[in-house]
C-alpha cells in the first residue's frame, strides 16, 4: 500500500499555487484537472503530478481540524465544509482489544485502513451477556472489556478514522435484543417473542440504560466523555433492526421514536443513525418495487417512514444482493445495487432532505461463481454510482465496506473479509475512490493558510458540477 497517497495525503492540499493567482474560480478547476484523466466507467482518474503538488503543508490546521461530523440539509459537514465518506465495517474491535494477544490486530487494521484513505469504521459498542461481555447482566458491566473499547476509540483516532458505534445487534451474535429477552425472562417478566425488546417496559429502560452508560462513559486513555469525542462520527440506535412480529411497521416505528429522542437528549452533539437494511414498507406501496423481495417488505422495516423521525440525522442502507435476491453471483446483482442505491439516494433527496449512508456492502467469497474480478466490479458500482451524486452536491454520502481485516484474522471471515494486503486490486480501487472523495472535500474547503473563508458565490455549482 503507497502511504502518501492514503489518509495522511490530506497533510497536502493537491492544489497548485495557480489557486491563489487566478482571479476567476473557474480558472482553478480549468487548471486543477488539466492533466487528468476520465474513466468512463469510474469518473474522475488522477495523474501522479495531481496527487504530489501542492502549495503548502497542512499540518498546522490538521491539530484544530479534529471536530464533529455535523450535518447540514442532505451533506456531512465538517468544519462548516462538505465531507463525504469512504469507510469500512470492522465489528469485532472491542473484542479483540480486550485481549492482549489480539490488541495489536486493532491497530493493524486502523493503520491499514488509513493507508487507503478510509476515513470512517463501524464498529460494535455492544456485547450482551456472551463471552468476554461488555454488559454481564443489565447494567453491570466488564470494566475490562470497556476499557478496551476506550482503547478502539483512542486508537482510531491516532489514525484520524471515526467510528459509527452501533449499540445493539437484532440479531443473536454479541447477544442483542435476545439477550435482552433472556435476562427480562430472568427477571421473571412475562415475555413471548424476542420482539418484545422493541416494546416491554423494562427491556427498552435496559437498552436505555445501556446507551446512558456508554454515551456517558468517560475514556480511561483520552480523559474524554464519549459524548464529546468527535472520534465519533455517530451512534446507531441498532444493528439491522427488524420486528416480524408486526408487520405494519407500528412497533419498531414507536422504537425509534422513543429511542432517537432519548440519545439525543443524552447527546446532542453526535449524529444518530437508526441501522436499517433499507426495506421498503407499508408507507410507500409504490417503492416496493425496489426491494429484493417480497419477505422484505414484512420484517416491520419501512425506510422513509422509519427515517422521518425527530432524533434521526441521516439514512441508513444494506446492501446484500447475494443473500436477498440469489446466493449465485449474476449481473442481476449489479443491476440491484445500482438502482437500489440510486432510489435511496433519491429518497434521502426528495423525501429525507438528509444524507444517506452505504453502511454495509460486500460480497462473499462462498457465494457460487465468486472471484475477486466480480467483487471488484460490485465495489466499483457502489463507489461510481455514489460519486455521481457527489458531483451533484446530493445526498450520496458515502459508503462502509463489509468488511476489512489485517492479516492472521481468517477464523473471524464470514466469507466477506478482505485483507487489504492480499487484495491489491481491490485496495486499488478504494484508494481511487478516497483520492476522489478527498479531492470534492478539498475542493469544498476552499481554505488557504491565511484562513481566508470568503466563499465565491459560484463555489456551489462548480464544485460540483464541473468535475
Amino acid at each position: 500500500m503507497d502511504l502518501k497517497y492514503g489518509l495522511k495525503s490530506t497533510k497536502y492540499l493537491a492544489f497548485s499555487i495557480i489557486i491563489l493567482l487566478q482571479p476567476t474560480i473557474s480558472l482553478l478547476v480549468d487548471t486543477r484537472f488539466e492533466n487528468s484523466e476520465v474513466d468512463e466507467n469510474s469518473g474522475l482518474s488522477l495523474s501522479s503530478s495531481d496527487m504530489e503538488t501542492s502549495i503548502y503543508d497542512l499540518d498546522e490546521m490538521e491539530e484544530d481540524a479534529w471536530t464533529m461530523v455535523q450535518k447540514n440539509g442532505k451533506q456531512f459537514t465538517l468544519n462548516g465544509q462538505p465531507f463525504y465518506v469512504n469507510g469500512f465495517n470492522t465489528y469485532w474491535l472491542m473484542v479483540f482489544a480486550a485481549d492482549q494477544s489480539t490488541r495489536g490486530k486493532v491497530t493493524e487494521v486502523f493503520q491499514q485502513a488509513s493507508a487507503v484513505g478510509l476515513s470512517v469504521c463501524r464498529t460494535w459498542a455492544f456485547n450482551d451477556g456472551q463471552w468476554r461481555a461488555l454488559q454481564k447482566s443489565p447494567s453491570i458491566y466488564d470494566e475490562d472489556v470497556f476499557k478496551a473499547l476506550d482503547f478502539v476509540v483512542s486508537e482510531a483516532k491516532k489514525y484520524k478514522i471515526r467510528l459509527v458505534l452501533s449499540l445493539v445487534n437484532n440479531w443473536e451474535a454479541y447477544g442483542g435484543k435476545s439477550q435482552y429477552v433472556k435476562w427480562g425472562k430472568a427477571a421473571g417478566l412475562n415475555l413471548t417473542s424476542d420482539d418484545d425488546f422493541f416494546s416491554h417496559p423494562t427491556l427498552k429502560s435496559y437498552y436505555k440504560a445501556h446507551v446512558m452508560t456508554v454515551l456517558n462513559r468517560v475514556n480511561t486513555i483520552t480523559n474524554i466523555t464519549y459524548k464529546d469525542d468527535p472520534t465519533i462520527f455517530a451512534w446507531e440506535l441498532i444493528n439491522e433492526p427488524r420486528c416480524e412480529s408486526d408487520p405494519s411497521g407500528d412497533k419498531l416505528q414507536g422504537w425509534i421514536e422513543e429511542m432517537a429522542v432519548f440519545v439525543k437528549s443524552i447527546d446532542p452533539k453526535h449524529l444518530v443513525e437508526i441501522g436499517l437494511e433499507g426495506f421498503y414498507g407499508p408507507s410507500t406501496p409504490n417503492k416496493v418495487q425496489y426491494n429484493p423481495n417480497t419477505y422484505s417488505q414484512q420484517v416491520g422495516t419501512d425506510f422513509i417512514r422509519n427515517h422521518q423521525v425527530l432524533g434521526v440525522d441521516f439514512a441508513s442502507v444494506h446492501i446484500y444482493p447475494d443473500s436477498w435476491i440469489s446466493q449465485s453471483i449474476t449481473d442481476a446483482h449489479i443491476e440491484f445495487t445500482e438502482s437500489w442505491i440510486q432510489s435511496h439516494i433519491d429518497d434521502a433527496e426528495n423525501y429525507l432532505g438528509m444524507p444517506v449512508v452505504f453502511a454495509e456492502f460486500g460480497v462473499s467469497t462462498k457465494d457460487p461463481g465468486y472471484n475477486s474480478t466480480y467483487r471488484d466490479a460490485v465495489i466499483s458500482t457502489v463507489y461510481k454510482t455514489l460519486l455521481n451524486s457527489t458531483k451533484k452536491g446530493g445526498s450520496g454520502g458515502g459508503s462502509l465496506l463489509w468488511q476489512v481485516f489485517p492479516e492472521g484474522t481468517d477464523y473471524m471471515d464470514d466469507g466477506y473479509a478482505i485483507v487489504l494486503s492480499k487484495s491489491p486490486s481491490t485496495s486499488n480501487i478504494i484508494s481511487l475512490h478516497s483520492k476522489r472523495l478527498n479531492i470534492f472535500n478539498a475542493l469544498c474547503s476552499w481554505k488557504c493558510r491565511w484562513g481566508c473563508k470568503k466563499k465565491h458565490h459560484t463555489s456551489e455549482n462548480l464544485y460540483h458540477d464541473d468535475l
